[in-house]
């Protein structure tokens, strides 16, 4: 009778499992079609839901396991196991919000240099992040008409200007003089902006470890952009420009966390 119970519980988690794994990776799959159709932010979401999915997997493959008597021992240990993990997760996930936060305030030093890191165009123009950012510059450089901005961003797949030119041309429309606007127009990424901006200071005859260079950035992206300047050898303070919508900052901080974590790392 005892067995029987026990095989009758196992069969009856099995197919609880079975369906529950095949809806996550419904969603998993899901979310992914919507990415390579370029859905704006569904990245973030397939990779959350991905790793929803083997956590949830990990879990009901112990959870079946535990209905046998036999690796039942085996089993609560794995789950102690699965839950430290979970926490310490949890715990690191944690920190790295709270370095995130702590570098979104803007400092009110005065800079040498102003450097406008990339965020990306939409049809030829500024979209919405970059925007906020330019925005930032401007009201940064308001009173110090004698700092120079430098705009950073190359060509992206499918434009047909760089991003620089037209962060450069946003300036200029809002009143910003074209002799104050320097453009660095190759680079790709945060490491690139700053290390290529770097290139250009020199260039310009300024010695970039002696002068203070203002990074500007939205807030939850201020953290991680210092730190990259200062290892690109950088004097740098932040400025953090407002990043648009509820939901884009909820999806960003989420998603900062991991790219904060492979910039440590790496």
């Amino acid at each position: 009778m005892k067995k029987r119970d026990t095989k009758n519980v196992l069969k009856r988690r099995q197919k609880k499992a079975i369906t529950i794994s095949i809806v996550a990776v419904l969603l998993s799959v899901l979310s992914y079609i919507l990415m390579v159709m370029r859905v704006p932010h569904v990245h973030v979401i397939f990779l959350l839901m991905s790793g929803i999915s083997v956590l949830l997997f990990i879990y009901l493959a112990l959870w079946v396991l535990s209905a046998h008597e036999k690796y039942s021992r085996l089993a609560k240990r794995l789950f102690c196991l699965y839950f430290i993990i979970l926490a310490v997760g949890v715990v690191c996930f944690t920190i790295l919000q709270v370095l995130i936060i702590s570098g979104i305030r803007s400092d009110e030093a005065d800079a040498d240099v102003v450097v406008v890191l990339g965020a990306g165009l939409v049809n030829g123009r500024p979209g919405l992040m970059l925007a906020s950012r330019l925005d930032a510059a401007i009201e940064y450089v308001q009173d110090r008409s004698d700092v120079p901005i430098i705009v950073t961003g190359g060509l992206g797949q499918g434009e047909t200007v760089t991003e620089a030119e037209a962060m450069s041309l946003y300036l200029i429309a809002r009143g910003v003089d074209e002799s104050q606007i320097w453009k660095e127009e190759a680079s790709t990424n945060t490491r690139e902006n700053l290390a290529f901006a770097k290139e250009i200071i020199e260039e310009r005859g300024l010695d970039p470890e002696s002068i203070t260079v203002a990074v500007v950035s939205n807030e939850f992206h201020l953290y991680r952009a210092r730190l990259i300047a200062e290892r690109a050898g950088l004097n740098p303070i932040g400025i953090a420009a407002a990043t648009p919508g509820l939901h884009r900052q909820l999806l960003y901080f989420f998603r900062e966390a991991f790219s904060l974590t492979r910039e440590l790392l790496f």
